[in-house]
């Protein structure tokens, strides 16, 4: 919808000050998109799929080709300008895609799941490279299913389930609005027979399968409650995105 290329069911979209989809097509002249899936031309070397992709935004091959060693150098493809899309790696092929994103400067970039399938190498390499597109004052509209992603790069942050809103904030004010204590998880165990021992000191606890997270203000006094109990395994840490991203959509609630 952002795109224009679907129209709402109630209500208006205007992106940029550009209602659309009545003036989609002004809109995207001002939005770089990087899709889910790479849709790269593979047998088009890297350079050729810049040039190729800036024609379409009506630029001359001079501005093109003017623009294309800084963007080489953003996405730290300078040694592979002449080489076939076919035999990148998928970071590249990410980083690239990235790249021909920006082919027209937009004011906005939308991105959908930028670095599904990539290992964590080429991952925070792409978190790197749009932390510094933030820094440049760019605006980016991003879904990710990487709560850690979320956390690293969003300063606001929408949940959605089955289409619905369920929360809104910066990821921190979510994470302390929603969990705000240490979070325990308890392997090894029976989460239920374990649930009456330590409920008196847990704020909540939620189980998945048969791990048993517990929300303490005072871990210390659960540990001890637990103290004994051959074969448990104890992880103590922050809360982050996911417990909230998890209480939100669906661990299996006990208390």
């Amino acid at each position: 919808m952002v795109l224009g290329m679907t129209s709402p069911d109630a209500g208006e979209i205007t992106v940029l000050g550009v209602p659309v989809p009545a003036r989609a097509r002004l809109a995207r002249a001002r939005i770089g998109v990087v899709p889910q899936f790479d849709n790269l031309d593979l047998e088009f070397t890297v350079r050729e799929n810049l040039l190729v992709f800036g024609r379409y935004f009506g630029m001359s091959t001079r501005e093109v080709e003017a623009i294309i060693p800084s963007l080489l150098e953003f996405a730290r493809l300078e040694s592979k300008a002449h080489a076939r899309v076919s035999e990148l790696s998928g970071g590249m092929k990410r980083r690239l895609t990235l790249a021909r994103a920006l082919i027209n400067d937009p004011q906005l970039l939308v991105m959908d799941e930028p670095t599904t399938g990539l290992d964590p190498h080429a991952r925070h390499l792409i978190w790197e490279r749009l932390r510094s597109l933030l820094a440049r004052g760019k605006t980016i509209i991003l879904t990710t299913h990487f709560m850690e992603e979320a956390e690293r790069l969003c300063d606001r942050l929408c949940v959605l389930e089955k289409g619905r809103k369920i929360a809104e904030g910066h990821p921190h004010a979510l994470i302390e609005e929603q969990i705000g204590c240490q979070v325990i998880e308890i392997y090894g165990g029976n989460p239920h027979e374990l649930h009456s021992l330590i409920s008196p000191y847990a704020q909540r606890i939620e189980v998945s399968g048969e791990t048993l997270f517990c929300y303490a203000p005072d871990p210390e006094q659960v540990r001890l409650q637990l103290r004994g109990h051959a074969g448990l395994r104890l992880l103590q840490r922050p809360p982050n995105l996911e417990d909230v991203f998890l209480r939100l959509t669906g661990r299996e609630m006990e208390k």
